[in-house]
């Protein structure tokens, strides 16, 4: 008779698998010592975790005294980091900067887009043809192994089942580049004055200019990107700076430290940027939806413009609308508003609007006051429904998944290990995504990456809940009615902390940080064979 696959054996032993096939696995176990040996070992497995976290005193004092002293030490230090990083949040939300170094506050809008913006250019400085050159190994590599993959899936079983192969021609085709785009990689990339470029253009260099005529979209990404010829299409741009003298008949998504609009915009502006200039030449045939640390309309605008900046100045003309959040706000005596004005400010004063400006509609001055939410019943309502969401989550987790579950939730008291891991993870995963959208593989992988990071990020709460709940009711049982109520009471204490000013915040990012630690631990773990059974 064949043997099990370990994935069934697995099954078995953590008492999932159907009772009929559970019965003839059982008689199986009887005659075949390849498997009986595969089971011995999960099952010795499950037992050393599950008495990694419930170790018994008597069987080992000194460990756990020390534990004990590690753990007490481990809470000491981060409560004295949060307690740090309150005191500098207080002191920088108190503090009172002139306009001029407003930039420098990094709990500012300005400061925050130029804090963003700084880390974007240095790792992308002098790091263009290296991206270029890893995303292309990157892709051949996840090519190779897809192949390889299905050709041992070929000469193991014969034949591919008919899904598998449908998602291997799926991913082939997303990997494979289409005619209608053209990839350029260099320093210095210029589309020419006499050249016309049909096909939408992905261009990754330190400087891209054009010069000639782009009849596509341009995805263009590097340190300067200059627009002097024409752009039929939409523009997507990430850079350090963006001068637009050109014309971009479509539209302009932007991802800019700073963006210079002297040219002609068919259509509508949407970005994040830090410094955003429109020059009296611009023209821009729809509207603008922008955050933004700075703004200066000098142009015209057809439609409407809305914004959220820290500072915005307007002096050129607006078809419709104008719509501002965020700090300060001049209309100087040349600006030409065709709609209402409206302004969420901190004060009123913040709020400039000159004599000789015309505005047609209404003038709507609102003071974005900062009200309580423990004021606000709905408030509670969200609350307990997140609770009961992510507690249901939990319970379904442990359903269905318990040994993953439950090893996961092990792993968080890893302590620091977790911390460091999770650390990596965040700040890793959303570089790795990008770079694996631009390689051969591309989009598809990318995705997939996406929701798991994204699924991750959600769990991570859920874990550390489950953690936290067991190791204040230090349970005698391993029932799932045990590890549901101490993720109740693990979940409840979080959501409690969470509301704390100043502190709720990091306490909430060290949760994060030390669930996608565990689960990024776990699926390591859950990655190796459990035992090379002969």
């Amino acid at each position: 008779m064949e043997c099990y696959s370990q994935q069934t054996c697995a099954l078995f032993v953590d008492g999932e698998l159907v009772a009929d096939e559970s019965r003839r696995l059982r008689e199986h176990l009887a005659t075949c010592g390849r498997c009986r040996r595969l089971v011995d070992a999960l099952r010795e497995e499950n037992r050393i975790l599950s008495e990694s976290l419930d170790e018994l005193p008597e069987e080992a004092p000194a460990r756990s005294r020390l534990r004990r002293s590690w753990l007490w030490g481990d809470l000491a230090a981060l409560i004295g980091v949060l307690a740090l990083g309150s005191m500098i949040l207080m002191w920088f939300d108190r503090l009172s900067l002139p306009a001029a170094l407003e930039w420098f506050n990094p709990f500012s809008l300005s400061g925050r887009t130029n804090l963003l913006f700084d880390l974007s250019y240095y790792v992308g400085e002098g790091g263009t043809a290296m991206l270029s050159n890893y995303a292309a190994v990157v892709g051949w590599l996840c090519l190779l192994l897809l192949l390889g993959g299905a050709a041992l899936l070929l000469g193991r079983r014969g034949r591919l089942r008919s899904d598998g192969l449908c998602v291997l021609m799926v991913l082939l085709a997303f990997s494979l580049p289409g005619h209608a785009l053209e990839r350029r990689h260099s320093e210095f990339i210029i589309v020419a004055a006499n050249e016309t470029v049909d096909d939408t253009l992905l261009a990754a260099a330190n400087t891209v200019r054009v010069e000639g005529v782009i009849n596509g979209d341009l995805l263009a990404f590097g340190r300067t990107v200059e627009i002097r010829g024409t752009v039929k299409g939409d523009l997507v741009c990430w850079a350090q700076r963006t001068e637009i003298s050109g014309t971009v008949e479509g539209r302009i998504y932007n991802f800019s430290r700073e963006f210079d609009l002297d040219g002609q915009l068919g259509h509508s502006l949407y970005g994040l940027m830090q410094y955003v200039r429109v020059a009296d030449r611009a023209h821009v045939g729809e509207g603008i939806l922008a955050g933004a640390g700075d703004v200066s309309l000098e142009g015209e605008v057809k439609r409407s413009v809305n914004i959220f900046t820290s500072h915005a100045d307007v002096s050129g003309s607006v078809g419709r609308d104008l719509s501002m959040a965020g700090g300060r706000l001049s209309v100087s005596s040349a600006a030409r508003i065709g709609g209402n004005l409206s302004a969420r400010v901190r004060h009123l004063n913040d709020v400039h609007i000159a004599d000789g400006a015309t505005i047609a509609g209404k003038r709507d001055i609102q003071l974005n006051v900062r009200k309580s939410n423990f004021a606000r019943p709905r408030f509670y309502v969200h609350q307990a429904i997140w609770l009961a969401a992510a507690l249901l989550v939990g319970w379904l987790g442990l359903l269905l998944f318990p040994g993953f579950f439950r090893a996961t939730t092990r792993a968080v008291g890893s302590g620091w290990l977790s911390f460091g891991l999770g650390i990596a993870v965040l700040a890793g995963v959303p570089v790795a995504m990008i770079v694996i959208a631009i390689t051969l593989v591309g989009l598809p992988i990318s995705l997939m990456l996406l929701a798991v990071y994204l699924a991750g990020l959600y769990l991570a709460k859920i874990w550390v809940g489950a953690y936290l709940g067991r190791m204040l009711l230090k349970p005698s049982g391993a029932s799932k009615g045990d590890w549901v109520l101490g993720l109740f009471v693990g979940l409840l204490i979080l959501t409690l902390i969470g509301f704390i000013p100043y502190l709720g915040g990091l306490v909430r990012l060290g949760v994060v940080c030390l669930g996608l630690g565990a689960l990024a631990a776990q699926l390591y773990r859950a990655s190796r064979p459990v035992l090379s059974v002969t």
